[in-house]
């Protein structure tokens, strides 16, 4: 029996189920068609933040950030690059802090830039400061 594995879209928020040996391949939406992996991170507000969070089984690597935040521009070069090449084994996604108050005190960011990486819903690592393309690809693999 093939494992499926349950991928939101990054346009539409629609669950899909994805057969797991065929996340590499390229997989669009049951519902708007679009590509379910576009290789680049998700910015995501509070209310889809939860949805990915809750109905999504790919691990979710976060970058809590901010624009005013000099260390968080300069990494977001990389996190895009890495988003390319970590993709369909994790999602890449984006939080502004600035616009998620909330969703940023919920998890006690206290510094930015800091990454977290959850899995199943749950936090299963966090880091903080910024990293260039390589050290944060290598992170992001051990985490996985």
């Amino acid at each position: 029996m093939t494992q499926a594995v349950h991928v939101v879209c990054p346009h539409c928020d629609a669950v899909n189920r994805v057969p797991a040996e065929r996340l590499g391949e390229e997989a669009k939406c049951g519902k708007c068609r679009a590509p379910l992996f576009a290789g680049a991170p998700l910015a995501l507000d509070e209310g889809r933040f939860a949805k990915h969070l809750g109905r999504g089984d790919l691990p979710l690597v976060v970058d809590f950030w901010a624009p005013w935040c000099a260390p968080c521009r300069a990494m977001a070069p990389a996190f895009e690059a890495v988003a390319r090449r970590i993709e369909p084994r994790a999602r890449l996604i984006k939080v502004n802090t600035e616009e998620a108050q909330a969703l940023a005190g919920r998890y006690g960011i206290r510094s930015i830039p800091t990454l977290v990486v959850f899995r199943g819903g749950r936090e299963v690592a966090r880091t903080s400061g910024a990293m260039d393309a390589a050290a944060l690809e290598n992170w992001i693999r051990r985490m996985l």
